[in-house]
């Protein structure tokens, strides 16, 4: 029963590095990256469709992004969607290619992205520290049930709370390299 809380303790805890890790991605540093459209919507045909299942996204250089649109009679859209986007990106279209230069960050705005990834890494740990809790509460139902003895309730806790511990080490380090490359020049 113990082991059952803890998977489903460890699995969730997971899923919210993911999600934190997701979360990071969005965040744009000076280099290029194609996940930095994926919130992108454009209106193809009257539907709101993702960039990317509208156009191969990829980069030039480390301070280009490249989108070749499928169906060129949705470029203009496509570009409109770019720059309708709260990134402040500028595209510039060359036929089917549309190139998409980031400009370099300001320090000050190096500093406020770092204010929001470290924003994030916080509602990640206390994602995780809301499973440990609900995990732990489970624990103490099974020992008010007499199902487990207080030995391996203490035993359930410490154990639920390394996994907490590993997922939130986990957290710290993805910030960390955000960080680090968000510093970068």
């Amino acid at each position: 029963m113990i082991n059952d809380i803890k998977q489903d303790a460890s699995a969730r805890m997971d899923k919210s590095v993911d999600a934190t890790k997701s979360q990071f991605a969005k965040v744009r540093t000076g280099r290029a990256h194609p996940s930095l459209l994926d919130t992108i919507s454009v209106n193809y045909y009257g539907a709101e469709t993702p960039l990317k299942q509208l156009a191969n996204i990829g980069t030039e250089d480390s301070r280009t992004l490249t989108v070749t649109v499928f169906d060129s009679s949705v470029i203009q859209a496509v570009e409109k969607a770019i720059m309708s986007s709260d990134l402040g990106l500028n595209p510039m279209s060359a036929g089917a290619v549309i190139r998409i230069p980031l400009p370099a960050l300001t320090e000050e705005r190096r500093k406020d992205l770092i204010k929001v990834v470290r924003a994030e890494a916080e509602s990640g740990r206390v994602a995780i520290r809301n499973i440990r809790r609900d995990a732990n509460g489970d624990i103490d139902d099974l020992e008010k049930e007499k199902e487990i003895g207080e030995d391996d309730a203490r035993k359930g806790k410490d154990e639920v709370q390394k996994l907490t511990d590993a997922h939130i080490k986990k957290i710290d380090e993805i910030l960390a390299d955000k960080e680090k490359e968000l510093m970068e020049i």
